[in-house]
Formats: structure tokens, C-alpha cells, sequence
């Protein structure tokens, strides 16, 4: 999976920011489906590397419980968690997930319902 999510971030679209993330989800099938960040002039319209990559994962047929681990790599000196959006989106599809912060000199294991404690869920609506 690291290799997989360096790989997505090598091919980061990041001209204003410089700040480039490489993400990489891991499902129940085994599929690992790597994403990068894609920033837009309209800086409401980029997109994060962990929502490209779970965008990757739906549209091969990810259903929510789907999600086994998520990577996040980025190469400045301090590790970076998700974003609270991307937080949220991944939630639908795991809360339970274990999610690896790295850079090219550390890494840190947490768990996504420790990252977004009291999230909003679909079981909200029942």
C-alpha cells in the first residue's frame, strides 16, 4: 500500500500549493486503489488524494464496510492526517479503519474513528 500511495503522489497536480499527498485505500477484495491531490486555480474545486482514491475505489463497485486500510504520504518533515472531509467520506465506508500516516522518515498508525471522533453516519437517519 505505501508503494502504491508514493506512486499516486508522484503524479500529484499541485502547482500552487507544492504539497503534494499520495493516498491508497486497501478493500476486502484485496484491490488497492491509490489517489493524489489535484489542485484547481478555484481552490474549492481540488480534490484530496484520500477522496480521489475512494472515488477510484466506488466506481470498481466499493460498498460501504469495504474499506480495510488507508495510507496517507506526504514529503514534508511533519506526518499529515486526512483533511475532516476526507475524514467524513471515508468514515461511510469504515469507521473502524486503520489509517498510516508516513513521510520518507516516519510513520504513525491511528485508527479513523479516533481521527473524527462523534462523526455524523448514515445511522443517524434511523
Amino acid at each position: 500500500m505505501l508503494e502504491a500511495a508514493w506512486k499516486a503522489r508522484d503524479h500529484a497536480h499541485a502547482p500552487y500549493s507544492r504539497f503534494q499527498v499520495g493516498a491508497a485505500l486497501l478493500t476486502t477484495t484485496g484491490a488497492v486503489f491509490g489517489g493524489c491531490n489535484v489542485e484547481n486555480a478555484a481552490y474549492p474545486v481540488c480534490l484530496c488524494a484520500e477522496r480521489g482514491a475512494l472515488s477510484a475505489a466506488v466506481a470498481a463497485g466499493l460498498q460501504p464496510g469495504g474499506l480495510v486500510a488507508a495510507v496517507v504520504v506526504t514529503d514534508v518533515a511533519e506526518l499529515t492526517p486526512p483533511c475532516g472531509a476526507c475524514r467524513q467520506a471515508l468514515i461511510e465506508f469504515a469507521g473502524e479503519l486503520p489509517v498510516l500516516l508516513a513521510n520518507r522518515h516516519a510513520r504513525q498508525l491511528h485508527r479513523l474513528e479516533n481521527l473524527l471522533p462523534h462523526s455524523f453516519t448514515g445511522g443517524h437517519f434511523r
